[in-house]
């Protein structure tokens, strides 16, 4: 793989940034901090998957060589505190924190792909690429972990990762592989909220 989807669209870079900030920003509004810890938030939630996912393929940490993302960030965490949206926080967060997690296991996936990671580390980026941002949010923001809801997330960010990471090894363009992954990853949370979708609980059991 190369690194054509973020040549060609860095746009979809900073769109991914800007709305996974946008929900570390409604995770403070929801807690009602400052402004301050609005911008905090917004930055932890944006960069936090991005930073994890260059530091284990030994790329240059992203927004410390482009602060626009920081930027993007501030933006983010500036527009929540200036519109607060009010009643539709929790259900703008649920939607805004899908398509930021669709669009980032494509990112991670073709970022990984350009520093020659092989498939299935790839893949491994794009999941964490995709939702550790919002693990970080749920830390900070003491809210319940993704991780220990049984709701489906970490599995769409898994599919639309390896939509992307498989296309392309079958010689699909960079764009509709791009495409493919992030509806793939969309469409199956979108599901998964609108019809409370969840993945079957362990039944075996447990020796106390």
């Amino acid at each position: 793989m190369d690194d054509t989807l973020l040549r060609a669209f860095p746009i979809l870079d900073y769109a991914a940034v800007f709305v996974f900030a946008a929900t570390g920003a409604l995770a403070a509004a929801h807690r009602r901090h400052d402004i301050v810890t609005f911008g905090f938030f917004a930055a932890i939630t944006g960069v936090g998957g991005g930073t994890l996912r260059d530091l284990l393929i030994g790329a240059p940490v992203f927004w410390i060589e482009q602060p626009g993302y920081l930027v993007a960030c501030l933006a983010a965490g500036i527009s929540i505190w200036a519109f607060g949206f009010g009643r539709f926080r929790m259900r703008l967060l649920l939607w805004l924190d899908a398509l930021g997690m669709a669009a980032y296991s494509v990112v991670g996936a073709a970022k990984a792909g350009a520093f020659d990671v092989s498939p299935l580390p790839a893949i491994v980026m794009g999941v964490l690429t995709a939702t550790c941002g919002g693990i970080i949010r749920d830390v900070v923001a003491e809210e319940p972990s993704v991780l220990l809801r049984r709701e489906i997330y970490i599995t769409a960010a898994l599919l639309g990762a390896t939509v992307f990471v498989g296309l392309r090894l079958m010689g699909v363009e960079a764009l509709p592989a791009g495409l493919a992954g992030f509806s793939a990853a969309l469409a199956l949370r979108a599901c998964a909220i609108q019809f409370k979708w969840s993945l079957p609980a362990f039944r075996g059991k447990v020796e106390s």
